[in-house]
């Protein structure tokens, strides 16, 4: 089996000086990139953007793109004509790759589309994000009969859309790495407060210019015990590459070397709890050689070729994680050594 991938980069859905348009993949050369085929996806039918948002959303989004181009929120999140059509395609793209994935037709997949969707709640679009990708991918599979799904976001912004999709639903699992006190705000350590959601919602907000080796700590002694603990049935990734430390929206510090690492792992780790079956969704990254570099070290995890080798070390020096990685692994109840 190979690797698949869809690719909607949604060209008008765009606003002027917005952060959040197509130029994001302008770098990315997906013929140059071995061992992958290209996807055909349909969109996604209102049926299935209904297991996760409401009516009066879908009905509400749909009337304001018509009216569009405009903003909906302070973010600032805009729509345009086309933006509804576009949300439907990026949403199945993520459930095209999700059922090729389970059914045996792909070894694994990466869906590369817009806009992107880990901020949109069930009630509300918010934060660039209109439909949620990552969240629509989940229910789609639960329906197919997966028993559990686990969702990895390593945005540099907390998915706060994902997490209220998933607040309530036992068979979904949710774990978030991001910068602490951005955008949107959500996202504490602490967020998880009632026995059904301790060690299935779990945050780790970071300090700025966390990196390389804090991830490394963060992927062996946080993700993969909750990845253990829990046993996903499919494992999707909500990938931003905004962690980056060139991105001009955060102040995180990842670099390719550290994409690759964690895609690695996580790709490892999805081959020891429910067989290999991974999904990456792209969400943010707003620098365009970094997302081109950050999905090719995605792609070199989930095809096994060999990672690219760039050259953007961080320059700044990592903070200390351990307290806030201690009282994480605490408030879960995960072991707390060191590795």
């Amino acid at each position: 089996m190979t690797t698949i991938y869809a690719h909607v980069p949604s060209p008008e859905h765009r606003f002027p000086d917005h952060p959040e348009r197509p130029e994001r993949l302008s770098a990315l050369r997906l013929e140059e990139i071995p061992g992958i085929e290209r996807l055909a996806t349909v969109p996604a039918r209102l049926e299935q953007v209904a297991r996760v948002h409401t009516p009066h959303l879908i009905e509400q989004l749909e009337a304001a793109c018509l009216q569009g181009p405009g903003l909906i929120d302070y973010a600032p999140t805009y729509v345009t004509p086309t933006s509804f059509t576009d949300a439907l395609r990026a949403a199945g793209a993520a459930l095209g790759v999700t059922r090729a994935v389970l059914q045996g037709e792909a070894r694994n997949g990466f869906s590369i589309a817009r806009p992107p969707g880990h901020h949109a709640e069930p009630r509300r679009a918010m934060g660039f994000c209109l439909f949620n990708n990552a969240a629509i991918a989940a229910r789609e599979a639960l329906a197919y009969g997966v028993e559990r799904i686990a969702v990895i976001d390593f945005d540099v912004h907390h998915g706060n859309g994902t997490q209220a999709a998933f607040l309530n639903d036992p068979r979904c699992a949710y774990l978030s790495t991001h910068q602490e006190g951005i955008y949107p705000g959500t996202g504490w350590l602490e967020d998880a407060d009632s026995p059904d959601q301790r060690g299935r919602i779990v945050n780790l907000p970071l300090p700025a210019h966390t990196g390389n080796e804090g991830f490394r700590q963060i992927l062996q002694r946080l993700i993969a015990p909750f990845l253990r603990a829990f046993r996903p049935g499919l494992l999707l990734i909500s990938a931003g590459y905004d962690a980056h430390w060139r991105d001009p929206l955060a102040s995180l510090g990842l670099s390719t070397a550290g994409f690759t690492l964690l895609s690695q792992g996580l790709v490892e780790l999805a081959e020891e709890c429910c067989g290999g079956k991974i999904v990456f969704l792209l969400e943010g990254g707003y620098q365009a050689e970094n997302v081109a570099n950050g999905i090719r070290a995605g792609f070199a995890a989930l095809t096994g070729t060999p990672a690219p080798e760039i050259q953007d070390a961080c320059p700044y020096r990592e903070p200390d994680i351990e307290s806030r990685l201690l009282r994480a692994l605490r408030w879960h109840g995960f072991e707390t050594g060191r590795s």
